[in-house]
């Protein structure tokens, strides 16, 4: 007979952006004349650069040959590829990450869904609240969350950070001791960034209590703010203590063909002296064969000159639309967050609504679709993430629009 892993079951409704999608299709299908507007999902819009088709170009011909056909990829990515990474990202902001550190993947949401598996089932897991749904989700799927309370829409084995206006939308150091510490920063959903020495406070926490940091920096490269770090690494005794995720979807606009690494010193070992580097070796062994070396070129050329330069011209063309969305909503009366290190605008939502409600009100008054902070947790009702990853003109109308409702 059939068995279910019980887990799996305890899983909460749809997945948020799933969820999104449905209504949206639902409003489409009854107001087919609607022009809707979409500043939800984190998918950006603009293609990818010339350099970067180039190399795809070049490597699909390469596939041509007997002589330079590429099969499986390395376990932990091409090394053309790591050692650029280790090169542009760490050696030159100082931090002390070496190529074979650093694994090569399909994207950081996989990533920082697989992780988790090489700790134990009865680990603690502490959390920013609001926090990205994959952190939360994929430990239900382990076990380690408990029980969910439908009066606090709060797991019991969970420790909740809540990241509220009072804090700057920071996570502050928990009560309980965790044994695994999710920080995104710059922070999906809030768009917030942690100054390096509140950082660096959570890296001596970790060290202190033997816990490991999970650090999504998958929008690093939105930070304009000196004092705001890349990396864990610009912190003093991270390498024993953290684990960093990296995304090229939101730099590079991968989102359509995957591409991401995670980074594990070998320094970074259990209780037992067990490395964590090595564990996760073997998984990534066993379980993936690799992201293709098409798509490994075309990361590459993401650090070459030109493909700097493009980089550079991407983000700020999206952040050229936070800020239009920041300044014109604060404009006209709202509270409004974020938008400097990230490509996200955290608003208060008018009123006194609830997420949803104010979901449903965009939609139906002026047709744009947004995301219900209370999908990213408890500490997310009354508020409503907006992304920048849309065209200039749609973001110059949504904001017309949204002012339009005041």
């Amino acid at each position: 007979m059939i068995k279910i892993n019980q887990n799996y079951l305890k899983l909460r409704g749809s997945y948020l952006f799933s969820n999104i999608a449905k209504k949206v299709s639902a409003f489409t299908e009854a107001h087919p004349e609607a022009n809707i507007i979409r500043l939800g999902i984190g998918d950006v819009t603009r293609p990818l650069t010339p350099s970067i088709i180039k190399a795809i170009h070049d490597a699909t011909d390469e596939m041509a040959s007997e002589q330079t056909f590429k099969g499986y990829a390395p376990d932990l990515g091409y090394s053309f590829l790591r050692e650029t990474i280790a090169k542009n990202d760490y050696e030159a902001r100082g931090c002390d990450i070496a190529a074979d550190e650093i694994f090569v993947s399909d994207g950081a949401k996989c990533d920082s869904g697989n992780i988790q598996e090489i700790f134990s089932e009865d680990s603690k897991i502490a959390v920013c609240d609001p926090v990205y749904p994959v952190y939360v989700d994929t430990n239900v799927m382990a076990g380690r969350t408990g029980v969910f309370d439908e009066k606090t829409e709060q797991w019991s084995d969970v420790i909740y950070m809540p990241c509220t206006e009072a804090t700057g939308f920071a996570p502050e150091l928990p009560e309980k001791t965790p044994d695994i510490i999710y920080i995104c920063s710059p922070n999906n959903p809030t768009g917030s960034a942690m100054k390096k020495a509140d950082l660096q406070k959570w890296v001596d926490y970790a060290n202190e209590k033997k816990a490991v940091i999970i650090f999504d920096a998958a929008y690093e490269a939105y930070i304009s703010e000196d004092d705001v770090p890349h990396s864990i690494y610009e912190c003093k005794g991270a390498r024993t203590c953290a684990i960093e995720i990296r995304s090229f979807s939101k730099n590079a606009g991968f989102t359509g063909v995957r591409l991401g690494f995670t980074v594990i010193p070998k320094d970074l070992k259990d209780a037992d002296g067990n490395s964590l580097h090595a564990l996760w070796a073997r998984r990534h062994g066993t379980k993936y064969n690799g992201a293709p070396y098409i798509i490994q070129k075309a990361g590459e050329a993401v650090y070459s000159e030109q493909g700097k330069a493009e980089i550079r011209g991407l983000v700020s063309y999206y952040m050229e639309n936070a800020k239009m969305i920041l300044d014109g909503l604060k404009e006209a009366g709202f509270s409004v967050s974020g938008g400097v290190n990230a490509p996200y605008i955290w608003l208060k939502t008018p009123d006194n609504m609830t997420s949803w409600e104010f979901f449903d009100y965009l939609l139906e008054k002026v047709n744009i679709v947004g995301t219900p902070g209370s999908g990213f947790g408890p500490s997310g009702e009354g508020y409503f993430r907006l992304t920048a990853f849309g065209s200039h003109e749609n973001t110059k109308a949504a904001v017309e629009r949204i002012k339009g409702l005041k």
